[in-house]
């Protein structure tokens, strides 16, 4: 199977290595990159073919990947809609919906949408999939396959879902960061090193992740387990709650997701 990447910046490359680090070969895979240095950086670092535009040599292959900017989405579209035969084309440029990305094709129908998130580049993301009416399950397995080089997948059987996706674990990792962020301002101000402060929230938070993850027990019933009548942490928590933390991040991801749903007609517009 013979995968083109239109669109060689950081997602990209997650997918490209993690394509090769589940035995893919380099000589079936390419991509379309403007700029030298990338290309060069892509053949250096995978050993992969690159070109500087969409041309003939896209029309080989079995599944076409377009990892630009919503905002270059259009143009690209335009310029690869002549190449188009049989190829499923997979796109993770946000925003940009199935129908306006099919008409920009021409029509074409073979399309699989897919909101990504930045973890990818650790091949530790998680990847939500739509899919056309058109894509036929064998194409669906391979863009499942795909994605899942760089980390978990699920499916919406609704488009609009992918907004709700976005707002949850697209930007989700900047919600993290932003908590990160605070504890590691807290352990500073009451007296840890800037280091010490960093490892403790990094590992605390990686630590807790892993067990929600593994234990397949509900957040809440472990974080019962953790907070003890009249402690610390029943502390820390009553006071979260009297800044209505919770209610906030609830309100901070449903306009997120609002502003995914605005985006999505904005870009769409031709």
């Amino acid at each position: 199977m013979k995968i083109a990447f239109v669109g060689g910046g950081n997602m990209a490359s997650a997918l490209i290595g993690g394509l090769l680090q589940k035995g893919y070969a380099a000589a079936d895979l390419s991509a379309v990159e403007v700029e030298p240095a990338a290309r060069a950086q892509l053949l250096s670092r995978f050993g992969v073919s690159s070109y500087a535009a969409v041309d003939g040599e896209i029309a080989g292959s079995d599944v076409i990947v377009l990892a630009v900017k919503p905002q270059q989405l259009r143009a690209v579209a335009q310029a690869l809609r002549s190449f188009l035969a049989s190829q499923l084309v997979i796109s993770i440029a946000a925003g940009i919906r199935s129908a306006d990305l099919s008409r920009w094709l021409g029509g074409y129908a073979h399309l699989v949408r897919v909101m990504p998130n930045t973890p990818a580049l650790v091949l530790a993301g998680v990847s939500a999939l739509y899919a056309a009416a058109a894509v036929t399950d064998a194409e669906r397995r391979v863009a499942e396959q795909i994605l899942g080089t760089v980390g978990a997948t699920l499916w919406v059987e609704r488009e609009e879902l992918l907004d709700a996706v976005t707002a949850v674990s697209g930007s989700g990792p900047a919600y993290v960061f932003y908590f990160i962020e605070a504890l590691e301002k807290a352990g500073c101000e009451l007296g840890l090193s800037a280091a010490q402060a960093r490892l403790l929230s990094l590992e605390t938070f990686h630590g807790a992740t892993r067990l929600a993850r593994d234990s397949g027990e509900e957040p809440a019933l472990l974080r019962a387990r953790v907070t003890s009548k009249g402690g610390t942490t029943e502390c820390a928590l009553q006071s979260m709650e009297r800044g209505q933390v919770k209610a906030l991040v609830v309100e901070a991801v449903r306009e997120a997701a609002e502003r995914s749903r605005q985006l999505g007609d904005e870009l769409g517009q031709d």
